[in-house]
């Protein structure tokens, strides 16, 4: 069974430094997949674009917010 993870699993990071355009910040860019990468000062998702050079544009992506059941509506 512990043979079964190690060959399913194949992950290969590249970090890379480059200027966030969330935080603004140089850091280190983590790969997530192969054009996507991650800021490691604020943990925004950046696509990687080529085009002439390599530009990092965040992710517009809704962040999760889970529902609050504190508060009961049939009361």
């Amino acid at each position: 069974m512990a043979n079964f993870f190690k060959k399913a699993i194949k992950f290969n990071p590249e970090i890379t430094n480059g200027v966030c355009p969330t935080c603004k910040e140089y850091t280190m860019l983590v790969s997530v997949t192969r054009d996507f990468f991650r800021c490691i000062s604020c943990g925004a998702d950046l696509e990687q674009k080529v085009n002439g050079k390599i530009s990092y544009l965040p992710l517009n992506v809704k962040p999760f917010k889970p529902e609050d059941k504190t508060q009961s509506k049939n009361g």
